[in-house]
């Protein structure tokens, strides 16, 4: 499959993450992390804008309720919009872990958000997944994570994914739909050549897809775990990956800048003809 790198995205993310399909302003977002700032590419004109945070900020998901985002930062959990920009804490779930950061996150069909913490070194397990609710009140629900990052749901809604990059490993859990996850199953342990499991999606036939810090590639995978495809991009420290446009079959690939000396590194890349559609990305219902 042939990359593309969009030619309006002439940055270079630190570290690009979060990447999100808006149907309803039709338009592709995504944050850095390290550069503090959230980054939207009009599909059709091509033009990215761009909004600086006062925080670190890990993901931005949408809200069915009310207008704006809610964010994932290093202080925990806020609402923002961005015409005129606003960013108001809801709440720290961990102020007694002062090293850690929001990292990843994703909402499941019945409106909340599941969210994955880290340590900043990206070592030490007091990384934790919560549930955030509808009311705004969250849920530890696992713990013990290196890197927590790229929950997804599968296209059936039977399961979700969850990896811990610094260990090499992609969980699963059997979702039940009412706020509760079955015991965590080990799916994937990556070998080393495949880098690191990051960011995941899923597209509408079943499979999931892996970005793969450190190889500069995404795969995709089956649900008994069998690879079907891997895709090489020109920058090895590949982040996160979403479908966007308004059929959903435009594949979009975020990378990171931060540490090395690449050209690419840290660009927005579009894998073009996948052949893939994506699924519904549901808003959070608080």
């Amino acid at each position: 499959m042939p990359v593309d790198r969009p030619g309006a995205f002439h940055g270079h993310d630190l570290l690009g993450e979060g990447l999100i399909w808006s149907d309803r302003q039709q338009a592709l977002f995504w944050v850095d992390i390290i550069g503090q700032r959230i980054n939207r590419l009009d599909l059709d004109s091509g033009i990215v804008a761009e909004w600086d945070v006062p925080d670190m900020i890990g993901w931005v998901l949408e809200r069915e309720g009310g207008p704006g985002f809610i964010a994932g930062l290093r202080s925990g959990f806020a609402t923002i919009t961005l015409d005129p920009f606003s960013c108001v804490p809801i709440g720290a779930p961990e102020p007694d872990l002062p090293r850690n950061r929001m990292n990843d996150a994703m909402v499941c069909p019945q409106g909340c958000i599941w969210a994955g913490t880290m340590n900043m070194d990206g070592e030490t397990p007091t990384g934790n997944f919560y549930r955030l609710d509808h009311d705004l009140s969250w849920t530890r629900v696992d713990s013990g994570y290196r890197i927590a990052n790229g929950p997804v749901l599968s296209a059936d809604g039977q399961w979700l994914y969850h990896t811990d990059s610094a260990l090499g490993r992609v969980y699963r859990f059997a979702f039940h739909g009412n706020g509760t996850l079955g015991p965590r199953e080990v799916f994937l342990d990556f070998p080393e050549s495949w880098g690191s499991p990051d960011g995941m999606t899923i597209d509408s036939d079943g499979g999931l897809w892996i970005a793969q810090w450190g190889a500069g590639s995404v795969s995709r995978f089956l649900a008994d775990g069998t690879r079907t495809h891997c895709v090489a991009l020109p920058a090895s420290q590949i982040t996160n990956l979403a479908f966007a446009g308004p059929s959903r079959d435009r594949l979009f690939v975020s990378s990171a800048a931060d540490g090395v000396d690449e050209p690419a590194g840290g660009a927005l890349f579009e894998i073009v003809g996948s052949g893939f559609r994506g699924c519904p990305t549901p808003r959070f219902g608080g």
